[in-house]
């Protein structure tokens, strides 16, 4: 086994527990690395992570260029279908001129104001999920405050009725989607994601039917009023809303609050937005993110051909001294000059970033007024999944 293969292993609990030892060898290694194992080209700088994700020779896709058999792919098997029918449509994975018209028309929707609106409900939950936790003197953090707040404001923003059953389904059908999205997900996470992608596109597809009869001040409302926008379109941005708006949330969350648990510190609550960005860097939520190379690109004399994917290390360029300086692996809640790219770059930067900032203020903030002797009941044990990573449980007393 070659060295980059010993230092970069995503299926190794020891590694996703803590990657960062490795993506300093990496980083001091080179600047592109081949894993053969995944198939991908690693990139590890910041400077080149930050450089690629605008870098337009890259993209989600390149089925807006290519067939699957002029890039060198076989197409994905025809069960999985449901799945890219509704990833396909989404921002995330769109491309050129969709990207451009499906973004623009969805911003009209997703505006500033949207999220300055819904911030009474962030508070409004926050207070509530984290009252119930100090009630009850402590418990799970993942299940009773960092999971449910997310998913709740996105069933609010969206409109989804308290009374449907399908609310309590929503993380479930997330959780499922985003198998996907690991490396080499198995045949049994397709099917989950399959499964899932068909409930859920049916729901949506009836409650949109019920908003265009009946328009409600909520998102799903203001989508059907904006013209240019297919059926399809707007379920696959719901989608999309409630899986990257949640993710990062509930594993910043908890991530957080065992990066600050296990450092003895606590924010000031003056300075929370800088402490919130410092979480968001020094962990990273999502460690990776994959790039298609649609025309021959080099990085650090490496020339990586058309076809090739990349891996952009999200959580090593979040780490990297040469951006971050010589404190860039340690945790610093005041850290001023703090341009992470966890929430991404260029066209694809993420839509719900404020409003994940919002959720993690607020909760943030609850925790810290309300539980001031927060302290660990058990060590947590890591999820095997690596791109999103974070624990199955923290269970914590007041």
């Amino acid at each position: 086994m070659d060295a980059v293969e010993t230092l970069y292993d995503p299926w190794s609990p020891e590694f996703v527990a803590d990657p960062y030892p490795a993506y300093a060898r990496l980083r001091a290694a080179g600047r592109a690395h081949w894993h053969g194992p995944t198939r991908q080209w690693l990139i590890p700088h910041y400077e080149d992570v930050s450089a690629l994700l605008r870098d337009r020779r890259l993209g989600r896709t390149y089925t807006h260029r290519f067939t699957h058999e002029e890039f060198g792919r076989e197409a994905p098997p025809a069960a999985h279908e449901p799945f890219h029918t509704l990833n396909d449509h989404g921002l995330l994975d769109l491309e050129a001129a969709d990207h451009t018209r499906i973004r623009r028309l969805v911003s009209k929707a997703f505006t500033p104001r949207t999220v300055e609106n819904l911030a009474p409900t962030v508070r409004r939950l926050a207070a509530g999920l984290v009252g119930d936790l100090v009630a009850a003197g402590g418990g799970d953090l993942l299940a009773s405050v960092a999971e449910p707040l997310p998913v709740a404001v996105i069933a609010e923003m969206l409109g989804v009725p308290e009374e449907d059953e399908e609310r309590a389904r929503l993380r479930p059908w997330s959780a499922a989607i985003c198998g996907m999205f690991e490396l080499n997900p198995s045949e049994e996470t397709a099917r989950r994601a399959v499964v899932a992608s068909i409930e859920f596109s049916d729901y949506l597809r009836e409650l949109i039917a019920r908003r265009r009869k009946s328009p409600g001040d909520d998102l799903i409302s203001s989508l059907i009023a904006v013209e240019g926008l297919t059926e399809q379109e707007m379920i696959s941005t719901c989608v999309l809303l409630l899986n990257a708006g949640h993710e990062a949330t509930v594993n910043t969350t908890v991530n957080g609050w065992w990066t600050l648990l296990k450092h003895g510190v606590r924010p000031d609550p003056e300075k929370l937005s800088t402490a919130v960005e410092e979480l968001l860097r020094y962990d990273t939520p999502l460690q990776m993110f994959e790039r298609w190379v649609l025309d021959d690109i080099e990085v650090g004399g490496q020339v990586i051909p058309r076809g090739s994917e990349v891996a952009l290390l999200f959580g090593s360029a979040n780490r990297d001294p040469a951006r971050f300086g010589p404190t860039a692996d340690e945790l610093d809640l005041t850290r001023a000059d703090n341009p992470h790219i966890t929430f991404g770059a260029g066209i694809h930067y993420c839509l719900g970033a404020p409003l994940a900032r919002l959720e993690l203020e607020a909760v943030f903030g609850e925790l810290l007024r309300r539980a001031p002797n927060l302290r660990l009941a058990a060590e947590p044990v890591w999820k095997p999944g690596y791109v999103i990573r974070g624990f199955d449980e923290l269970l914590v007393e007041v």
